[in-house]
């Protein structure tokens, strides 16, 4: 009986399984009268594939004109870092904290969030490592686990955790170092540090329990000693007083950042609702989902999404624009983009004419095949509304400006929200009724596995 090849059709008696010599020079043959692949061929040999790819209609036609447009700020930069989420949500606070106080810009620190995140990601990932000691290493959560133990990125519900329990500071109070702006050498110490703790906490779980408390206060310590050299102490009050743009000189005086969130915050974010598209058909639309050990601060409410159609997000996302509010939102920027000309649209590359063959999957099977999934995070700051629907949408990145078209905020064809956008937070009041009632129903969220791509942090 022939052996069957896997992942293969067929049985290897009935087809050739390995690259002969015959199917090479065939190959090499069909290729060698292809007179469109040898033109390619001069071309992409010579030139970025991206420069030969992109649609010259597009990058021509594309209007940057927003009939809603928001932004009067400029774009913040995290530079070397994965602190998109952190930089998107602050700067949803900096709109309302620019009007509030009369100011011409202001800008929150983002250092200050993303040290006490890799504290309360140090210690849920500690947690992790003792709940699961009683598993193997190979285990695909424990090995998910220790594959990026302390990574920069992040959820909506994530950065509201961080916010509630550390409030917010200026960013000259805590102002950027050089690895809270260029993040890879910290963040490989702490990847070592942690893998090496989870080493030792499952063995003290395993063969002395009661000492895993004092294992772990001895770990935190370090993290917290290794936080404090590269990003610098947090403060625990400063004095605010500040000049608006009328020269008017204000002061609150000495505060601690829980209570200068408490008095600025506007955004009422605890009744912030993530909606997520996931065509994926295991995955039904108006149910929530959570994932498995997705999380940093422990205590906080989890990571939880509502899966709704496509157009309903758009509906939501539009409407609040509309109302003057920006919105924060997670998408897939490796796909379809130009960041010298800030630009997304399904179209802006033809990769099939180039190369000639086909590209046909939707976003469904995107994810499915691991192609697509949430990578950055940014906000909606402007929309062009025609006839009741979006054509496009203003983007405020974080990339900062250097080298980027319109100061650095990006516009997005509506045809690229479709295909890529994965996850919106809106005020629950901008839902419609049916999935009002779904995030107001005390129904458990359906658990997605650690390693799920609803899982991936911006």
């Amino acid at each position: 009986m022939a052996s069957l090849c896997p992942n293969l059709g067929g049985t290897v008696s009935e087809r050739e399984a390995t690259l002969t010599p015959e199917i090479l020079s065939e190959l090499r043959k069909e290729f060698s009268t292809d007179t469109r692949g040898q033109l390619m061929q001069n071309a992409v040999t010579n030139s970025d594939i991206d420069q030969v790819a992109q649609n010259h209609q597009v990058v021509a036609y594309a209007d940057r004109s927003m009939s809603h447009k928001l932004d009067a700020w400029p774009v913040a930069n995290q530079k070397k870092s994965g602190r998109c989420w952190l930089f998107a949500g602050l700067n949803l606070l900096r709109s309302s904290m620019i009007k509030r106080l009369n100011v011409e810009n202001f800008e929150f620190s983002q250092a200050y969030l993303f040290y006490w995140d890799k504290l309360e990601k140090a210690n849920y990932f500690f947690e992790s490592q003792i709940e699961l000691a009683d598993r193997d290493l190979d285990d695909r959560t424990v090995a998910h686990l220790l594959s990026d133990p302390i990574g920069d990125g992040g959820q909506w519900n994530m950065f509201v955790a961080l916010v509630d329990k550390y409030g917010v500071v200026p960013k000259w109070a805590m102002p950027e170092t050089e690895s809270s702006s260029n993040s890879k050498k910290m963040d490989r110490i702490l990847e070592r540090y942690l893998r090496e703790g989870a080493l030792t906490l499952r063995k003290a779980a395993q063969n002395s329990p009661k000492t895993v408390g004092e294992v772990k206060a001895g770990l935190l310590k370090g993290v917290h000693r290794i936080l404090n050299i590269h990003l610098g102490t947090p403060p625990e009050k400063f004095v605010w007083q500040y000049n608006d743009k009328d020269n008017k000189f204000e002061r609150l005086g000495e505060v601690t950042p829980q209570q200068f969130a408490d008095k600025y915050i506007v955004n009422d974010l605890r009744n912030y609702v993530c909606l997520v598209n996931d065509p994926r058909e295991a995955n039904p639309y108006g149910k929530t989902y959570t994932v498995d050990r997705l999380g940093n601060v422990l205590g906080a409410a989890p990571v939880r999404y509502l899966n709704v159609p496509m157009q309903v997000m758009k509906d939501c996302a539009a409407t609040v624009l509309q109302a003057g509010k920006p919105v924060w939102f997670g998408c897939d920027t490796e796909q379809q983009a130009d960041r010298e000309l800030s630009l997304w649209d399904k179209n802006l590359y033809d990769y099939e004419a180039v190369y000639g063959v086909e590209f046909g999957m939707d976003k469904e099977e995107r994810l499915l095949s691991h192609e697509s999934l949430m990578t950055h995070a940014m906000l909606f700051v402007g929309v062009d509304i025609l006839d009741g629907a979006p054509r496009r949408w203003r983007v405020e990145n974080s990339w900062g400006c250097e080298g980027r078209a319109d100061e650095g905020f990006y516009t997005m064809n509506d045809s690229w929200f479709d295909e890529y956008v994965f996850e919106i937070a809106v005020h629950r009041d901008r839902l419609p009724k049916q999935y009002r009632e779904v995030i107001e129903s005390e129904d458990a969220p359906i658990v997605l596995p650690a390693w799920d791509p609803m899982g991936s942090l911006a």
